[in-house]
């Protein structure tokens, strides 16, 4: 259950984007969180943070490499010195790269591995140390319906969101008895962003027939989960528009 507000508590979205992160935070920001974001450009998040903050919220932006163990440990230590506890991790970042088997190199099939799953592990274990140490705290993983079943042409994308939720379950199992809540969340489907504005017209079509993922509706269900009593904690959570197939 999302533990009352006596102190500044602090809301982390790593891969803070445009769409579903940058919503992610500014929900968390509404609820009295201070939310701190990162993406590899701190200059990307000004226009995320300069919202926040004109909502009557509190955000700061930080650049930082999440596939680097010494800048994660780091950010959090910063963190936490400046602003207060991390009482919410949001790993958020995706790595959707296809590619067929055929032409598929090893340098770039490590590349979205190290993306989607290995900062997943550096950045969870740093907000798990400190967590269990407070004896509660949640941990929110964006996963994929590659997490479920490999599609043609993602092979990478495939492996490293397997492997993501494999940590999501292992991390739940082990860490629930000690108060923290960790979850993985399928998002399946297009989202309301740019990119699919112009790269898929005929799809974003849809979004009056509510054919497309709300990144605001995203959020509400991460915020849901963060909110969950402990004795009726959800671990996996599937958000697909209702005209998606299975």
């Amino acid at each position: 259950m999302a533990t009352p507000l006596s102190g500044p508590q602090v809301a982390l979205v790593i891969g803070a984007g445009d769409a579903t992160g940058g919503a992610i935070a500014r929900r968390f920001a509404r609820e009295g969180y201070i939310a701190c974001v990162s993406r590899r450009s701190a200059d990307k998040l000004q226009p995320l943070v300069d919202a926040i903050r004109a909502e009557g919220g509190q955000a700061h932006g930080y650049g930082s490499d999440a596939r680097k163990e010494e800048d994660v440990a780091a950010l959090f230590e910063q963190i936490e010195a400046t602003h207060g506890p991390i009482e919410v991790l949001v790993f958020n970042i995706g790595a959707n790269v296809p590619c067929s088997i055929l032409d598929e190199t090893a340098r770039k099939y490590f590349k979205i591995w190290e993306m989607a799953c290995l900062s997943g592990f550096l950045n969870a274990q740093q907000a798990a140390r400190r967590m269990v140490a407070r004896g509660h705290g949640t941990i929110l993983f964006t996963g994929a319906t590659a997490a479920l079943r490999g599609a043609a042409n993602f092979a990478a994308f495939a492996g490293a969101k397997h492997a993501l939720r494999a940590l999501a379950q292992s991390m739940a199992r082990e860490l629930g008895p000690r108060g923290v809540h960790v979850a993985h969340v399928v998002v399946d489907g297009a989202i309301d962003t740019e990119f699919i504005r112009s790269n898929f017209p005929q799809r974003y079509a849809l979004k009056e027939q509510g054919g497309i993922l709300d990144p605001e509706h995203i959020a509400e269900n991460y915020w849901y989960l963060h909110s969950q009593p402990r004795d009726a904690w959800t671990f996996e959570l599937d958000l697909r528009p209702y005209m998606e197939p299975w």
